[in-house]
């Protein structure tokens, strides 16, 4: 692996001490007023274009129509809808947010009876929602123990429009008098974690500014294609709350599945992803190649760009233009987070121009902790501190691996009705993150692997399985891997590209093999399991590794052993 570090002086853009949400969309609105701020396809896939004024309109309107209806500071309001709905979701959401009271974003991937403790354990009272949903929302009022008295479905999303803006017209300038606290309690998120019930995670207006200006003042953004659920963290502090900031413009793409078909049509300058849409792009851009008979001519532009790096000569972007082509022709910074990275993509995608900066975050600080920078960065690594807190490592190991801490003004309030379990990620005031990692001598961060999943043999070893899933997750006919203990020593399971590679099976026996050369004996791979489907994922599209269904059972899951 080749070590790669750039080091530059970019000049960031100033970011204003914003400690509120409000007054970040204040900033947007005062400052970039007419400026695009979402383009989106509707229901019938006509292409809109909102400014930042279309926003401020509708964000006055939904707010004054809550206060209107009665609807106190603190009330706890859900929002449950597709990304169709963008537009709508982020109006609602920055409605809830401006008029002092508290977003439960829901997600949509999951069932009915799990939302439902959601809106029971947050005391939601009130729920939007999209007509898909419609269901959904007649169900939490009729649960035991909910509190949910009224629902507002997206088909009336016009008449609330109206009715609000007309209300406010006449005289109900309440909302306009809002004034917020950094201490106030802006959301309750339930952690859609791999292993437990999900806990409410409160985070306050102050955790949610500061980590925005802190990622905002770290990094440099234009216009983006935005992909990531809107319930997410990370979406919110990369691209919902980024925009205001900047004054920039994102096009929201309905689904993963069709990031690279929007980066042609909206050529964006740098897109925020989770590792799994990575994948997707470089092997997109190596299959085209193979396709059209280009994959040597590739390979060996890659090694003459790589020549002239040296001499710091940089005809990336010329070279290997029908790639950049491909994704837009603008693209040049993608923002990572979410999972496991793997090297090859950081290493891959900067070979052709496309600079890959990892971070490390968790839903319970805001959510971002670390982030590589386009000024300062270390591929394999997840970044150095954002500008809002510190970390630490806990207990190291020979290694200097240990638990990661953090503390900060973007850690949390902590979670929602229960005092035990948040004195049980505190040390103090350092959120113990169940996450381990090392840092470096300049201060970079590593991460190892999740306590939760930590494999711990009968010989007393500790191992990270997110670290032999990075590796043999390099192996371009890997879709999907999972690592897991078995009787002792350590077995695999793998989704494999058989369409793309019909001998991967053949391929991945020679592989895993040479790869185990170079392990020590109690971290090689003993058996290896082919699954015929995908591995059942969590919303943030982590492999669930408390499901049976992703293990070798008598269901059938799996081919026979090898």
């Amino acid at each position: 692996m080749r070590s790669l570090r750039k080091k530059k002086n970019l000049g960031y853009k100033y970011v204003p001490e914003i400690t509120d949400i409000r007054k970040l969309v204040e900033y947007g609105i005062t400052n970039y007023r007419e400026r695009k701020f979402v383009i989106y396809l509707d229901e019938d896939k006509n292409e809109i274009t909102k400014s930042y004024a279309d926003a401020w309109y509708e964000i006055v309107a939904i707010g004054t129509f809550l206060i209107k209806h009665g609807y106190k500071p603190g009330t706890k309001i859900a929002i449950l809808s597709e990304s169709l709905h963008v537009f709508k979701w982020m109006m609602i959401f920055y409605a809830i947010l401006s008029g002092q009271n508290v977003v439960v974003p829901l997600d949509p991937e999951l069932a009915a009876e799990d939302l439902v403790h959601h809106v029971t354990d947050g005391d939601v009272e009130l729920v939007f929602h999209s007509e898909t949903y419609d269901q959904h929302a007649e169900f939490f009022k009729k649960a035991p123990g909910s509190k949910v008295k009224k629902t507002f479905s997206y088909k009336n999303y016009d008449a609330i429009i109206a009715e609000g803006r007309k209300a406010y017209d006449e005289g109900l300038k309440d909302f306009d008098n809002i004034k917020l606290s950094p201490s106030d309690l802006a959301t309750i998120v339930f952690t859609s974690g791999t292993t437990g019930r999900s806990k409410g995670v409160m985070l306050s207006h102050g955790n949610l500014a500061s980590n925005v200006v802190a990622a905002c003042a770290s990094m440099k953004g234009e216009n983006t294609v935005a992909f990531l659920p809107l319930n997410h963290t990370f979406s919110w502090i990369s691209i919902i709350f980024a925009g205001p900031v900047f004054g920039q413009y994102g096009f929201a793409s309905h689904s993963y599945s069709s990031v690279v078909k929007d980066f042609k049509t909206y050529s964006p300058q740098h897109f925020t992803a989770v590792p799994l849409v990575l994948e997707k792009i470089y092997y997109t851009v190596w299959r085209t190649a193979r396709k059209s008979g280009r994959e040597d001519l590739l390979k060996k532009g890659i090694k003459i760009s790589r020549f002239l790096m040296k001499l710091g000569i940089d005809v990336r972007r010329k070279l290997f233009k029908e790639v950049h082509d491909q994704l837009g022709g603008r693209l040049e910074v993608i923002f990572c987070g979410g999972a496991f990275l793997d090297t090859k993509l950081e290493e891959g995608l900067y070979d052709l121009g496309i600079l890959v900066l990892n971070g490390y975050g968790t839903t319970e600080c805001s959510p971002a902790v670390t982030a590589n920078r386009q000024d300062n960065y270390k591929f394999g690594s997840v970044g150095l501190p954002l500008p809002c807190n510190k970390i630490k490592i806990v207990d190291p190991d020979k290694d200097g691996v240990g638990e990661i801490y953090v503390r900060g003004a973007n850690v949390m309030m902590g979670y929602y009705k229960d005092p035990e379990a948040t004195k049980e990620v505190f040390d103090g005031d350092w959120f113990m993150t169940g996450d381990f990692g090392r840092i470096d001598d300049e201060g970079f961060l590593y991460y190892v692997g999740r306590r939760n999943s930590l494999i711990v043999l009968p010989n007393g070893k500790n191992i990270s399985p997110e670290e032999l899933e990075d590796k043999l997750g390099t192996l371009e006919y890997v879709t999907e891997v999972l690592v897991f203990e078995k009787d002792g020593h350590l077995e695999a399971g793998f989704l494999l590209d058989f369409e793309e590679f019909p001998d991967a099976r053949e391929k991945l026996r020679t592989d895993v093999r040479a790869i185990n050369a170079k392990l020590p004996g109690y971290k090689r791979i003993i058996k290896r399991h082919i699954k015929k489907e995908e591995f059942e994922k969590t919303t943030s599209l982590k492999i669930k590794r408390n499901c049976e269904d992703n293990y070798p059972n008598d269901s059938g899951n799996f081919y026979e052993e090898e």
